[in-house]
């Protein structure tokens, strides 16, 4: 496949996998120490990829959590965030200045801090109470980031005395990289053939709800818009209908993103207009894959690890068939701003 090596993708998400015995310890720590909140913040990529962990707790949990974007919440300082509070967060680098500012400021009211980096010792780590490291890449950052995520989640539930399907989900969890990289060898043709068809598309509107919202966020915003330069829309599922859906036409382009929780059918009802007034219409749903060794009601956790999987592949194609890099950047830490 185009810009991608098998070995080094297994390697990085057993990396995180093995990272679940780590997570089982930090979490320890933080249920002694106790805690009152959560907050889950991210800037950018990072903010798109708590998403899933938000609607984890929304659906399954009765644990006080705040979702936030890194740079705003240094500038509202939310009342809550204080000595009983947790923050989850991420980056890559461990360089993002809005991310590493949110840390110090929520470790300067006392708050406990979990990073995801692929350096300890990076300014974010450094920044942290724990600091959960995993070398990784663009090419496989946001899987590894939700397998370590999804574990820090269910782990904080069953400690709440809910989520049951706790240990369960861990071990799928741990099933995940050979899983995945099947899912990325069935997406390769197809996902080919889509970035040679819109190579020179113009608009994409992408469309998605539940926990395969925040990929429907990142791959519009990190992959189309940052990485491609091609102008995008993100809009939410249950949204959709007041005001988007007036920018229906027959050549706009809509990408739906399908993922196995409650929020279904919501892409469902768009799906079912949008084809009605559009002759473009993408489809990339999470149940085209057979996910083996993957329990059945499990599948739904995991739907964001498998949406990323297959839209990499489309993100790869489009630097190859559109002769864009995607590790360009006009602006993006190139400029001051």
């Amino acid at each position: 496949m185009y810009g991608f090596e098998d070995e080094t993708y297994l390697s990085v998400l057993r990396g995180a996998a093995n990272n679940i015995e780590q997570i089982k310890q930090v979490v320890a720590e933080v249920e002694q120490k106790g805690y009152s909140n959560i907050f889950l913040v991210g800037t950018g990529g990072t903010y798109s990829m708590v998403s899933p962990l938000a609607y984890m707790f929304k659906t399954n949990s009765t644990l006080e959590w705040y979702y936030e974007i890194a740079a705003e919440l240094v500038k509202a300082k939310p009342k809550k965030l204080g000595n009983r509070s947790l923050m989850i967060t991420a980056s890559l680098s461990g360089t993002t200045k809005e991310t590493i500012e949110a840390a110090e400021y929520a470790t300067s009211v006392g708050a406990t801090v979990i990073s995801l980096v692929g350096e300890a010792d990076s300014p974010l780590g450094k920044a942290s109470t724990y600091a959960i490291a995993n070398a990784a890449s663009n090419d496989n950052l946001c899987e590894e980031i939700y397998l370590q995520l999804f574990a820090i989640g269910a782990l904080l539930m069953k400690g709440n005395g809910e989520f049951p399907e706790c240990d369960r989900l861990l071990d799928n969890l741990k099933k995940m990289p050979e899983v995945l990289l099947k899912v990325r060898q069935e997406n390769d043709e197809r996902a080919l053939a889509f970035a040679e068809k819109h190579k020179d598309t113009k608009f994409h509107m992408c469309v998605g709800a539940g926990n395969t919202w925040g990929e429907t966020y990142c791959f519009a915003m990190c992959v189309l818009e940052e990485m491609q330069w091609i102008p995008t829309k993100s809009i939410h599922a249950a949204e959709f209908f007041h005001g988007t859906v007036e920018m229906t036409e027959k050549d706009m382009s809509f990408m739906l993103f399908k993922g196995e929780d409650e929020t279904r059918a919501l892409v469902d009802r768009v799906e079912n207009f949008v084809r009605k007034y559009s002759d473009i219409v993408q489809v990339w749903d999470t149940k085209d894959y057979a996910l083996e060794g993957i329990d059945e009601d499990m599948r739904k956790f995991v739907a964001p690890m498998v949406m990323s999987s297959q839209l990499e592949r489309v993100s790869a194609h489009f630097e190859h068939v559109r002769n864009h890099s995607l590790d360009i950047r006009r602006y993006y830490r190139t400029v001051e701003y």
